[in-house]
């Protein structure tokens, strides 16, 4: 049997189109079920539509003749339609004795098509297998072996869904809200007092809230679904600019932008990288290892080692951009405890292990980084270079926050202090209350001279091997060993410019005046020049 149209990846992927016989159908269904239907419901509603309609199509030729079979016996006059010739109807206008030293003898039909069809010959009183054949009590489908729409939908989902939603997104009867369509007709009237109450039902529970707790404050008509109520409160809390949706995929809380802190619609300046494309070619295999365990956001999660599959604590190696932001970074090894965003970032909550009290946080996806740690960081004297543990909860929007620590001492470690127009380092004894990694740790003395000194016309043009040799000799000075290590050079240069390790180990392996030593540490010769 000849493969109907819609049986075929062709018709969906290159002839298919939502026209206006589709769309007044999902007008007609929308009003009857008289709820949101997500486009999944309505794409597969529209392949079942094409599949009756090409069924029904097929069915009023069949009603003009007689099904074409070889098997069968015809006369002159009779009417058949030819499954193969796209159920076309032709007219028997002769026939023949036909003979063949394999088959033996069979009739040759001489049909002719109507319209331009022409006259074609075909064989009848054919006794021998045949494809166009059907069995004893087979239908037509079952010939066909047809793929249910079901199927079909599933196989061209993306190339249906496309269409769909272009087509109902330019028809200004349909409403469209996070994959639910409606009509704009049946929405609810919501007026500015709608919109009133809602901003100060969330400004007083100081919390995003999904829209049911807004509806409990809302004067919404009993007789109408709460599917509808639903989702004419959120299309109108979209439209208002008041409004944003801080929920993570597949559910919707709805906050104020005036309570949502800067840093999450602006990636803050400390997290702000630079793009520096960079080669492997050179590294050798302590610096690839070390690439590979950093926690920086910026690497390329290729690069890095692949994570512990739904690991239910991590550790973060805090470094100076995060810390001075706020902030955590989402990598391969924390992105599983993060939801997701529906829009551009999350409200989720922290939870300090020790002494439980709730930290409001952000989930900035886009930007690969989570925010709302700084006051934490402070409290805790939480240095660039410490420790900081993620716990998973039964919440995905609770994330569990702590640190390692140790009783309270002084100790010995680097400080960052700005000397004139250049970052210098001390060695310095400052309070330690944490666990920390010693070939990054890095404290500052005076955070807002850091500041200025970052956002420096002088100090944003400075080319990074310019930058390097210049931290260089700083940190040289203060090791013994006259010696730096990878990860300190990182660290130091990410006191005023944020930049991902990989540039950094790529100026270290391509520039004569960097000279390994073995175990990720290098020296420097200032008289070899660039």
């Amino acid at each position: 049997m000849v493969q109907r149209k819609t049986q075929t990846p062709t018709y969906w992927q290159q002839q298919f189109v939502v026209d206006a016989d589709d769309i007044e159908y999902l007008y007609s269904l929308l009003l009857e079920k008289n709820q949101p239907q997500p486009t999944d419901n309505l794409a597969l509603a529209v392949v079942k539509r094409h599949c009756q309609e090409e069924e029904l199509a097929i069915r009023a030729e069949l009603q003009r003749g007689a099904l074409y079979q070889p098997k069968d016996s015809y006369q002159v006059g009779d009417q058949l339609v030819f499954p193969r010739v796209d159920y076309a109807a032709a007219t028997i206008v002769e026939q023949r004795p036909g003979n063949n030293p394999q088959f033996g003898d069979f009739t040759v039909l001489q049909v002719e098509f109507e319209g331009n069809g022409g006259v074609r010959e075909f064989v009848a009183k054919f006794p021998h297998p045949h494809p166009l054949n059907l069995d004893e009590g087979q239908s037509l489908a079952e010939a066909e072996g047809l793929a249910s729409p079901q199927t079909l939908y599933d196989l061209y989902r993306e190339y249906v869904n496309s269409k769909l939603t272009m087509a109902l997104g330019d028809n200004e009867e349909f409403v469209y809200f996070r994959g639910d369509w409606f009509l704009k007709g049946l929405l609810i009237p919501i007026h500015d007092g709608h919109l009133n109450i809602a901003e100060a039902a969330i400004d007083i529970d100081d919390k995003p809230l999904p829209v049911d707790a807004l509806l409990d404050n809302l004067d919404m008509p009993a007789d109408v679904p709460i599917e509808t109520q639903s989702i004419s409160i959120n299309f109108a809390l979209d439209a208002d600019e008041r409004f944003e949706n801080v929920g993570p995929k597949g559910q919707v809380l709805w906050y104020l932008r005036r309570l949502e802190p800067p840093e999450v619609t602006q990636v803050p300046l400390q997290l702000q990288t630079a793009e520096w494309p960079f080669e492997l070619d050179g590294f050798d295999s302590e610096l690839r290892r070390l690439l590979g365990e950093m926690d920086d956001e910026a690497i390329d999660p290729a690069l890095t080692r692949p994570p512990i599959p739904d690991a239910e604590t991590v550790v973060v190696t805090l470094n100076y951009p995060h810390r001075a932001a706020g902030t955590l970074p989402i990598t391969a090894k924390t992105v599983h405890f993060f939801p997701e965003a529906d829009d551009h970032h999350i409200r989720i909550s922290f939870v300090d292990k020790r002494s439980g009290d709730r930290i409001p946080g952000w989930v900035v996806s886009e930007g690969k980084y989570v925010y709302g740690l700084g006051q934490w960081y402070t409290e805790n004297q939480l240095p660039a270079g410490a420790y900081v543990s993620l716990y998973g909860t039964d919440d995905p929007l609770t994330v569990m926050v702590d640190y390692q620590s140790v009783r309270l001492k002084r100790e010995w470690i680097r400080v960052a202090v700005i000397r004139g127009k250049q970052l210098s380092f001390q060695m310095l004894k400052q309070p330690i209350t944490c666990e920390y990694d010693e070939l990054m740790v890095i404290g500052v003395s005076d955070p807002d001279a850091i500041d200025a000194f970052w956002i420096s016309p002088e100090q944003q043009q400075k080319p990074l091997l310019n930058l390097m040799r210049q931290i260089f000799p700083e940190l040289t000075k203060i090791n013994p060993q006259g010696a730096v290590h990878a990860k300190t050079l990182y660290s130091a240069v990410n006191v005023v410019r944020r930049c991902p390790p990989g540039p950094i180990f790529y100026q270290l392996s391509t520039q004569a005046c960097f000279i390994p030593m073995g175990h990720g540490y290098w020296t420097y010769d200032p008289s070899i020049e660039m």
